[in-house]
């Protein structure tokens, strides 16, 4: 069961498709060779194999499963070398333009904003500092800093203590229904970004606010509906 909406004390925005924006390392893959349609599959890839990796109960290395996805969706075709070319495009991803209206109007009105990711904590940091949203963001709490990989419990868990306030009032915002789902069920709010994937899933636990873009889903986390009056 979810968690009454309240105005958060702090919210942790999701890193990879919510704030950083994949498409422009289609280009490093056509400069070694690959299709630039192959980025979407090997993204999933990534995510399906770290995501495999912790429900057996083992430890999951983004960048190792980056490496080795890359393998995998090239036909063993790449060398290390040009498996580093595509990598190292990471800190230098540009953000999308809803994340910096978004993450600064939730920190001038008094939230603590931070970053959930199972990215690399140095390259988004990086990522953070090259687009300008670092002066707003105070944490940024990863999979492997938390032991636990996206949806467990453990990483929202993680993220709300790291943000000095209870899962309760600690939002999660994403473009992913499964991510929010996730918060949702660990107890915390969240926040979905209609802009990936256009329609919420049903299978999927509804968020406590829905914005087509970051900005609207930050102005609904501040702006909670007033309680009906009593009859």
């Amino acid at each position: 069961m979810a968690v009454p909406f309240q105005r958060p004390r702090a919210v942790a925005f999701d890193v990879l498709e919510t704030l950083m924006r994949l498409d422009p390392l289609a280009a490093r893959f056509e400069e070694i060779g690959q299709p630039a349609a192959a980025l979407h599959p090997w993204f999933l890839r990534v995510q399906r194999d770290c995501m495999a990796l912790a429900l057996s109960g083992d430890s999951a290395d983004f960048l190792l499963a980056a490496r080795q996805a890359l393998q995998v969706e090239s036909g063993q075709s790449v060398s290390d070398d040009q498996i580093a070319h595509v990598l190292d495009g990471f800190p230098e991803l540009p953000s999308y333009e809803d994340a910096l209206p978004a993450v600064r109007r939730l920190h001038e009105a008094g939230v603590t904003v931070g970053c959930l990711t199972v990215g690399d904590a140095a390259v988004t940091r990086a990522f953070l500092e090259r687009n300008g949203l670092a002066p707003y963001v105070g944490q940024v709490v990863t999979a492997a800093q938390a032991g636990a990989w996206k949806p467990a419990p453990a990483l929202y868990h993680a993220a709300a203590e790291r943000l000095g306030a209870p899962p309760a009032a600690t939002a999660v915002v994403a473009v992913h229904a499964w991510d929010c789902h996730g918060a949702v069920r660990a107890g915390c709010l969240a926040g979905w970004c209609a802009r990936l994937e256009g329609r919420h899933g049903d299978m999927f636990a509804e968020p406590h606010v829905v914005g087509a873009d970051l900005t609207e889903v930050a102005g609904r986390l501040l702006d909670p509906p007033a309680a009906p009056p009593e009859s």
